[in-house]
C-alpha cells in the first residue's frame, strides 16, 4: 500500500478527472495574449504525450528498483539460513568423530568468505591431515591448506575467538615442516593468538589448554633450541611448568573432562614437578577417558606406559 500511494503521485489523471482552472472564452485580453498563455504552457509541459510516458517510466523504474532491494534482502536472508544449515551440518559431523565426511561437506565451500566456515575448514583439513592413513605427502599438503583457511578466517573477522585459535594452531603445525628456526621465530605470534582468544572468549578450555601446552613446550625446551631462541629474541620466549599447570587446571574448571590431553598433560605436569601422587590421579583419568577418536586411544596408550613405568620404579 505504501510503495502504491507513493507511485500514485506519478501517474497522469485518467481521462474525464476534474482539470485545473480555465480562462473562459471572451475574457479580456488579446487572442494574441490568450495564445501567449497556452506557448508559456507547452514551454512547461512539453507534448502532453511525452511528458505523461516520462512519467510513467519514472515510475516503472522506482518500481524496479524497490524489487531489487526486496529481491536482494531476500537473497541476503536465503544465503545466510544456507550457511546455518551448514553450519548445523558440520558440527553435527564433528561431533560425531566423522572426520572424512566433515572435510568433504566442507571443502565445497572452500571459496566462501564466511569466517564461521574457514576455519571449521581449517580444523577439518588439520583433523584429515592428522589421520594415521594419511600419507606424509597428503598431511604436509593438508597442514598449509589448513593455515591457509584459517588465516582467511582471520582476514574476515578478527574479533572471532575461534578464527585467532586456529590460526595459531596451523601456525605451529607448519613449523613442524619449516624447522626449529620458523618453529621459535613464530612462537611469540602463536601466543598472541593464543592469548586473543583467551580474551575473546574466556569459556573455551581448548584455547586455554593450548596456551597450556605453549608453556608446556617452552619449559621443557632443550638447551640447543634455547641456544637458536637466543639468536633469534633479544628476549627468547621461555615459559615453566607451573604456569603449564595453571593452564591445565584452568581449562578442567571451565570444562572439566572436555579433553583427554589436558588430561594427560595435567598428570605430566606434575610429573616434572615431582609430585607423583597428584600424576597418578590424572594419568588415571586420562587412561581411562572414553576413546572416541585416535588421539584418545594415544592418549590412554601413552598414560598406562606412564602409570606402568612410575610405579615400577616405586
Amino acid at each position: 500500500m505504501a510503495l502504491a500511494a507513493r507511485l500514485w503521485r506519478f501517474l497522469p489523471l485518467r481521462r474525464g478527472a476534474a482539470p485545473g482552472p480555465r480562462l473562459p472564452a471572451g475574457t479580456s485580453g488579446s487572442r494574441g495574449h490568450c495564445g501567449h498563455c497556452r506557448f508559456r504552457g507547452f514551454e512547461v509541459m512539453g507534448n502532453p504525450g511525452t511528458f505523461k510516458r516520462g512519467l510513467l517510466l519514472s515510475a516503472l523504474s522506482y518500481l524496479g528498483f524497490e524489487t531489487y532491494q526486496v529481491i536482494s534482502q531476500a537473497a541476503v536472508v536465503h544465503a545466510a539460513a544456507k550457511v546455518e544449515e551448514i553450519l548445523e551440518q558440520a558440527d553435527y559431523l564433528y561431533e560425531s568423530g566423522e572426520t572424512e565426511k566433515l572435510y568433504q561437506l566442507l571443502t565445497q565451500y572452500k571459496e566462501s568468505e564466511d569466517a564461521e566456515l574457514l576455519w571449521r575448514l581449517a580444523r577439518a583439513s588439520r583433523d584429515v591431515a592428522q589421520l594415521s592413513r594419511t600419507s606424509e605427502e597428503e598431511k604436509k599438503l593438508l597442514v598449509y591448506e589448513a593455515l591457509e583457511y584459517a588465516k582467511r578466517a582471520l582476514e574476515k573477522n578478527e574479533s572471532h575467538f575461534a578464527a585467532h585459535k586456529w590460526y595459531a594452531i596451523c601456525l605451529s603445525d607448519v613449523g613442524d615442516y619449516e624447522g626449529i628456526k620458523a618453529k621459535i621465530a613464530n612462537a611469540y605470534i602463536i601466543k598472541e593468538h593464543f592469548e586473543k582468544a583467551i580474551e575473546l572468549n574466556p569459556k573455551d578450555a581448548t584455547s586455554i589448554h593450548l596456551m597450556g601446552i605453549w608453556c608446556y613446550t617452552f619449559a621443557e625446551m632443550p638447551w640447543y633450541q634455547r641456544r637458536i631462541a637466543k639468536m633469534l629474541f633479544a628476549t627468547p620466549p621461555s615459559s615453566t611448568y607451573e604456569k603449564a599447570l595453571g593452564y591445565f587446571h584452568r581449562a578442567e574448571q571451565v570444562d572439566p573432562n572436555f579433553y583427554s590431553k589436558n588430561l594427560l598433560l595435567l598428570g605430566k605436569t606434575y610429573l616434572k614437578l615431582h609430585n607423583k601422587k597428584l600424576a597418578a590421579f590424572w594419568l588415571m583419568k586420562a587412561k581411562d577417558y572414553p576413546a572416541h577418536t585416535e588421539e584418545d586411544k594415544q592418549i590412554q596408550t601413552e598414560a598406562a606406559q606412564l602409570l606402568t613405568s612410575f610405579s615400577e620404579k616405586n
